[in-house]
């Protein structure tokens, strides 16, 4: 990248390369020195966004989640968007019951698996995929009679397009958690949808506020403001608590740019947004896209031949794919798993062929089950996804997928013995992560590069010293401008010959009378006096 990229000329790139036109869902995030998440501004620089050295983390994502998904025009768009729900799923942030567990697992499988074969899907055969947090027999069972019974026949596409319709059904369907803490210090994730503003508390949504309510939203240090207008023109004013100014930060901008997309008719009724009262304080935020009713608009009016997909783990004829094992370590702890290494130097094509397959559980050499022909294609090929168990450790499940038989229970306990990380702050490791060797990780859907975070406590205090100097330097421009503008309703006053009535109501007051002759004058006639002399010692030199 040129050191003066902005975001939209890497982010056009990217969707360039994936042949991708309705593009407005989609964006770029990048995770900071500091463990923060930030979504590249595609406005900016990319250089002086990034607070790391060169070559920077970046993993592409679904911004904004459509809000009907099966009407998206292309099948490309609808198997990204499957691939980032797919991942929800995985990390536990699509809650859902069991038995619709079982029906999107099962579309999973015969998206990536195809129709059920009894010579190549041996007894079991669902349990080598990891479709959420914590597996039980009996669910997995349950998604094998699902798969073996009611999707035979159905294409890849079929499969991902009634994964949506289902996934869309979900309350929790589009939701990217932050951690905060309400008044009262207990626990909350909010989040923002294509319906609304959600904050939820353990397996539970406590709050739904659509977004034609919402009328502000604002943020003072680690403190969030969202204002509701409610019916009888009553407005509440909800709080909440971020770990950090830079989370909250993040939370307003996210928010600002929801409320933009799905809220407002055109992008042209989008305007700066401050976080404070007062327009020298605090920080200011655009919004840069299209909304929502365009982007639809927009899509309508595609008429191209339906790209290639290169679909994970599906041999070209699309009937069962293989599932390529390497060496498997049984003393390596669950938790330390880790599925698909891909090459840096394979970039965005081993990306879009092969790096999207489904995780696969940890099994002894026998219960692998692979295509003998694939498999040794895999072999001699480069480009091809390795899974193997050293390395892997499923990102963090910070709102974990229960799958219990009678209930929405969170099972903490459960999700910890079976190796399911428990907070935000661990995915956020997996995001971010550092590695030293030559290849990078990918896990459903994210282009891993080596990220070193030296110089980060540096640059978080030269940060805070500038947003300082900033604010000073605010304060005293705006300081000298009112100054000024004084001066000139001063002028006006005193030299002008305007006799409006605003004017000759000012000019009767006793006050003003005083200041005019007692001070103003005699101030005049000294100013005057000065310039004359120093005009006079001009002339004579």
């Amino acid at each position: 990248l040129q050191r003066d990229a902005k975001g939209q000329y890497l982010f056009d790139l990217l969707c360039h390369h994936l042949n991708l036109l309705e593009k407005d869902y989609f964006g770029i995030r990048f995770v900071d020195p500091d463990k923060q998440r930030h979504w590249l501004e595609f406005t900016k620089s990319v250089v002086k966004q990034m607070r790391a050295q060169p070559p920077f983390t970046m993993c592409f994502r679904v911004k904004f989640y459509p809000t009907d998904p099966a009407a998206l025009k292309e099948e490309i768009t609808r198997y990204l968007v499957f691939l980032q729900i797919k991942r929800d799923l995985y990390h536990g942030r699509l809650l859902c019951k069991t038995s619709d567990a079982a029906l999107l697992a099962a579309y999973i499988l015969q998206a990536e698996i195809g129709d059920y074969d009894p010579g190549k899907h041996p007894e079991g055969y669902s349990s080598k995929f990891q479709f959420f947090p914590k597996h039980s027999e009996k669910l997995e069972r349950k998604i094998a009679e699902i798969h073996k019974s009611e999707l035979s026949g159905q294409t890849p596409a079929t499969s991902e397009l009634n994964f949506l319709r289902k996934a869309q059904t979900l309350e929790t369907y589009g939701v990217d958690p932050h951690p905060c803490k309400d008044v009262s210090g207990n626990a909350a994730f909010l989040a923002f949808t294509p319906f609304g503003f959600v904050v939820l508390q353990g397996n539970k949504r406590v709050h739904f506020i659509k977004w034609r309510v919402v009328t502000k939203m604002k943020f003072e240090g680690k403190t969030f403001y969202l204002y509701v207008s409610q019916k009888e023109e009553k407005k509440i004013v909800l709080t909440y608590f971020a770990p950090t100014p830079e989370a909250c930060k993040h939370l307003w901008k996210c928010g600002i740019e929801n409320q933009a997309f799905y809220k407002l008719e055109k992008s042209s009724q989008v305007r700066t947004v401050s976080s404070s009262n007062l327009f020298f304080k605090g920080s200011r935020f655009r919004y840069s896209g299209r909304v929502a009713k365009e982007v639809m608009e927009s899509s309508a009016k595609i008429k191209r031949e339906p790209p290639e997909i290169h679909r994970a783990g599906l041999v070209p004829s699309r009937s069962c794919p293989s599932i390529t094992h390497g060496p498997r370590l049984s003393s390596v702890p669950r938790t330390r798993r880790r599925a698909v290494h891909i090459s840096i130097m394979e970039g965005l094509e081993s990306l879009r062929d092969s790096a999207h397959s489904t995780p696969v559980r940890s099994a002894s050499h026998g219960d692998a089950f692979a295509a003998p022909g694939r498999s040794g294609r895999a072999e001699s090929s480069e480009r091809v996804a390795v899974i193997a168990d050293e390395n892997y450790s499923p990102a963090d499940s910070v709102l974990p997928t229960p799958v219990a038989e009678h209930s929405l229970e969170l099972m903490l306990l459960s999700r910890q013995a079976n190796g399911a990380p428990c907070s935000i702050e661990e995915e956020k490791e997996s995001e971010a992560g550092t590695p030293a060797a030559a290849e990078a990780e990918e896990v459903g859907g994210e282009l891993r590069a080596l990220c070193p975070g030296a110089g980060g406590l540096g640059a978080a205090q030269a940060e805070q010293v500038n947003k300082f100097v900033l604010s000073v330097l605010r304060l005293l421009l705006v300081t000298v401008g009112l100054l000024f503008v004084l001066l000139l309703l001063l002028i006006v006053l005193t030299e002008s010959d305007l006799d409006t009535a605003f004017f000759r109501d000012i000019r009767q007051t006793p006050e003003f009378e005083q200041f005019h002759y007692q001070y103003f004058c005699p101030l005049r006639r000294w100013f005057a006096c000065k310039v004359r002399a120093v005009v006079s010692l001009l002339i004579d030199t």
